[in-house]
């Protein structure tokens, strides 16, 4: 098996040979997807780099790989031992990846790329700061004709759909909305290249990517008909019939480019640059008979607020989800208490054993975090047979995991103790339940956008100088990717909030080479009231699962705090009690114990 030295060599001699100075691999797939089917990890195979979010620029002398605040220490460790920088982005005096670009590159030389898998917002970024250069982006796939070693085979599982009794609605009247909305911007079409927008405009899925039911496809709506690029032999014939009733019809995936190309019929085209790739958006453009609108996908804002019926599922299945969490931790803690030795894998397998056995699961929502003591400030840590932690009786295990079920998708944190603590991990591990709790019981007037929420959350930890470089949540899809749009919680974020939305609150505290400790809910944002002032929303938890007490430092929770925690953990009974044995109803019981009274 070749080395990453031995990989950015071979690289190097295809750009030579393809006159190209520099050569760019996103984070990317054709569909701007946040994880990828294996088949797409090309910047993981030329840089050895297994996060997310990042981007591998190779010139002929030097690399760089630019990766978020979430994996800095991942990367610093897979990365030493390769030539390649690692630039975290966001940190004063790092360069962004056009900087570095226009930095490395002369006039008449050539950036080089893969079109289908990098967005055309990202080539229009290169664009602006290469081109008064004399610098020229082209198009290449360099990717294909190097990674041949036991890559992975371009996903086809089964595709079906989900019933529009979980769905709240039926592909015929999600595809009159996008039509509706079409007509109020100005367009008659639009180009579909996002697979969770595809996914709940016609309630399509499948398992292209690892723990997310999503199918590699395009659609392209008019306002007669929908075009879904996906192989027919991939659909059950039900299946196909239904989409054929609502007016879809399918067409090859690998014919999308042609399609465009041989399109004859004047349309007026939305498409978002960042969700759809620089091939595709090129054709658009080429072809005369369409007008090409870069516009935010309206697909977005549509899905981000759930239905009602989403919403009754949604609490449902979390309840089912919660159920399982409790049997693992009763489960853990018994085994260690007996002197068994375990792993962070041996937590996955137990996760997976109690999520499994819950009704209609899917698959896990993500491949479970499960970090021991330092590994655990690695936000988006993944144990490994060859580097895995023994857990011991001391410090905390953080375990960050999640399930897709047909009912809905849940993301949930716990840090546990597992022992004796030293008094910064209690003093840490109580601020962070302050910040969680302050976001949990907010109350807002409803002009409010993620931004500004964010801050609530932080506040107690910027209260000891302490702050976290990631968002403090992210929405959840209804049986689909744990990460969605458009609305969060982060210091960017300008999505005003309103009744429908889900959120998970995720502060937390990282110390490289210390500790990393995170609590998680998902929320349900709802309406509070309506008064002479306007209207008031408010959060309601959707995570039922109990918050480790023992390692708060008393006196340091707030009166509100103690009140809310205590409610939660009342709530967390009586959801879960009548679904269990009374030996777990008794464990349930003593965790969910009042403190502070």
């Amino acid at each position: 098996m070749s080395t990453v030295s031995e990989r950015l060599a071979a690289l190097r001699s295809a750009m030579r040979a393809a006159g190209v100075a520099a050569y760019l691999i996103p984070t990317g797939d054709p569909h701007s997807s946040e994880y990828l089917p294996a088949h797409y990890n090309s910047r993981e195979y030329f840089s050895g780099f297994t996060g997310e979010n990042s981007t591998l620029v190779v010139t002929l002398t030097k690399s760089a790989l630019w990766a978020d605040g979430r994996f800095f220490v991942q990367a610093e460790k897979q990365l030493a031992g390769t030539e390649i920088e690692l630039m975290r982005m966001g940190e004063p005096g790092v360069p962004t990846v056009e900087q570095y670009c226009a930095d490395a590159l002369q006039e008449g030389e050539k950036l080089g790329l893969c079109g289908l898998t990098a967005s055309c917002q990202l080539v229009r970024g290169l664009q602006k700061v290469l081109d008064p250069k004399g610098v020229t982006v082209c198009t290449l796939n360099l990717e294909d004709e190097l990674w041949t070693e036991n890559r992975p085979p371009l996903p086809a599982t089964p595709a079906w759909l989900l019933p529009a009794e979980y769905a709240g609605a039926t592909p015929a009247e999600k595809l009159a909305r996008l039509r509706a909305k079409l007509a109020e911007l100005g367009c008659t079409a639009q180009m579909v290249g996002k697979l969770d927008n595809l996914a709940w405009l016609l309630n399509l899925r499948a398992m292209d990517i690892e723990c997310t039911p999503y199918a590699m496809a395009y659609c392209f709506v008019t306002q007669t008909e929908a075009v879904l690029f996906l192989n027919s032999e991939r659909l059950a014939p039900e299946a196909a019939g239904e989409l054929a009733a609502c007016g879809v019809r399918l067409a090859g995936y690998d014919d999308v480019l042609s399609f465009i190309a041989g399109y004859s019929e004047p349309q007026t085209v939305l498409a978002e640059p960042a969700s759809v790739n620089y091939a595709v958006f090129s054709a658009l453009e080429a072809n005369p008979a369409l007008t090409v609108q870069s516009l935010p996908d309206p697909l977005l804002p549509m899905k981000g607020v759930k239905n009602a019926t989403e919403l009754e599922h949604a609490r449902e299945c979390h309840i089912r989800d919660a159920v399982a969490m409790v049997r693992f931790q009763k489960e853990l803690e018994e085994r260690l208490e007996a002197g068994e030795t375990l792993t962070e894998l041996t937590v996955d397998e137990m996760l997976h054993k109690y999520r499994s056995a819950q009704d209609k699961f899917l698959v896990e929502s993500f491949g479970t975090i499960a970090a021991y003591g330092p590994n655990a400030a690695m936000m988006h840590y993944h144990a490994t047979e060859a580097d895995h932690a023994v857990l011991e009786r001391r410090g905390f295990l953080l375990v960050d995991c999640g399930g897709t079920y047909m009912d809905g998708t849940t993301d949930i944190t716990r840090t546990y103790p597992l022992g004796p603590l030293t008094e910064e991990e209690r003093l840490c591990y109580t601020w962070t339940l302050q910040s969680h709790i302050d976001i949990a019981k907010a109350v807002w007037l409803d002009y409010c956008t993620g931004q500004m929420l964010d801050s609530i959350a932080r506040e107690p930890l910027w209260q000891h100088l302490i702050n976290y470089r990631c968002g403090t949540g992210h929405s959840v899809s209804f049986v689909g990717n744990v990460h969605e749009g458009p609305h969060s919680l982060n210091p960017r974020n300008q999505v005003v909030f309103e009744p429908g939305m889900v959120i998970t609150d995720e502060p937390g505290v990282y110390e490289g080479g210390r500790l990393g400790i995170r609590i998680e809910n998902e929320l349900e944002c709802r309406e509070k009231t309506v008064n002479q002032y306007g209207r008031f929303l408010c959060f309601e938890p959707l995570t039922w699962v109990p918050i480790a007490t023992s390692p708060i430092v008393p006196g340091v929770l707030t009166r509100d705090q103690l009140d809310w925690l205590n409610a939660y953990h009342r709530r967390v009974f009586e959801q879960l009690a009548p679904r269990l044995t009374d030996e777990e109803r008794d464990w349930l019981a003593r965790k969910c114990a009042a403190i502070g009274a």
